[in-house]
C-alpha cells in the first residue's frame, strides 16, 4: 500500500505558526529573515565600513537558527514530505503563462524559465536576478523588514505599520504580476 503525502491542512499548519509567533511574543522575539542578513554581514566584519552594521549580533544568534532551521525543513519537506503533485493553476492562467514563454506552468514549484540553470547564465536572467535582488534588498530596509517579518510577526502583534507594509507588499506584486511581468516576458 503506497502512501500519499499531501501538504498539511491548515488547520495544522496553521496553530503551529501561532504556536511559534506565542512563544516569540512571549520571550521577546521578533521574528524575521531580512533581519539575518544584517546579522551575516556583520558577523563578517561589515561594522568596519558602515554603523549600520556595528551592534551585538551574538543576540540575533537564535534566528540565525532560524535561518537553518527553515533550509534544513525545506530540505526535508521537498525531498521526504512532497507527493510531486503539480501546481493547480487555472487554465486562463496557464494560457496567459504560455503566452508569456512559460511552457510548463504549474509542473514544478518556479518555473525553469526563470530560475533554471540555463536562465541564470543568461544576460537577462543575471540582470533580472541583480535587479531584483537589490529591489528586494532596498525594499526590504525602507518598509524596516520583509514580508514574512511583517505578515507574520507585525500584524500577529497588531503593529499599524506592519499592516501598510504587507498592503504595499500586495500592491507591488500585482502591479509586478500584471504590468511588469508581460513587459519583461
Amino acid at each position: 500500500m503506497e502512501y500519499i503525502l499531501n501538504p498539511w491542512p491548515w488547520y495544522i499548519s496553521g496553530p503551529l505558526i501561532a504556536l511559534v509567533m506565542a512563544l516569540l511574543l512571549y520571550f521577546g522575539k521578533t521574528f524575521g529573515m531580512s533581519s539575518n542578513l544584517r546579522t551575516m554581514c556583520s558577523i563578517m566584519g561589515a561594522g568596519k565600513t558602515a554603523n549600520f552594521f556595528k551592534f551585538n549580533w551574538k543576540e540575533q544568534t537564535w534566528n540565525l537558527i532560524v535561518v537553518l532551521g527553515a533550509i534544513i525543513g525545506g530540505f526535508i519537506a521537498t525531498q521526504y514530505l512532497s507527493n510531486d503533485s503539480i501546481t493547480n493553476l487555472n487554465p486562463a492562467t496557464i494560457t496567459e503563462l504560455q503566452s508569456m514563454g512559460f511552457e510548463n506552468s504549474g509542473t514544478t514549484l518556479v518555473p525553469n524559465e526563470m530560475y533554471g540553470i540555463e536562465a541564470l547564465t543568461s544576460p537577462k536572467g543575471l540582470l533580472l536576478l541583480v535587479l531584483g535582488g537589490l529591489l528586494v534588498g532596498f525594499g526590504t530596509r525602507y518598509a524596516g523588514g520583509c514580508t514574512s517579518g511583517h505578515a507574520i510577526t507585525g500584524l500577529s502583534s497588531l503593529q499599524k505599520p506592519s499592516l501598510i507594509a504587507v498592503i504595499g507588499f500586495f500592491i507591488g506584486g500585482l502591479i509586478m504580476t500584471n504590468f511588469i511581468l508581460p513587459l519583461i516576458f
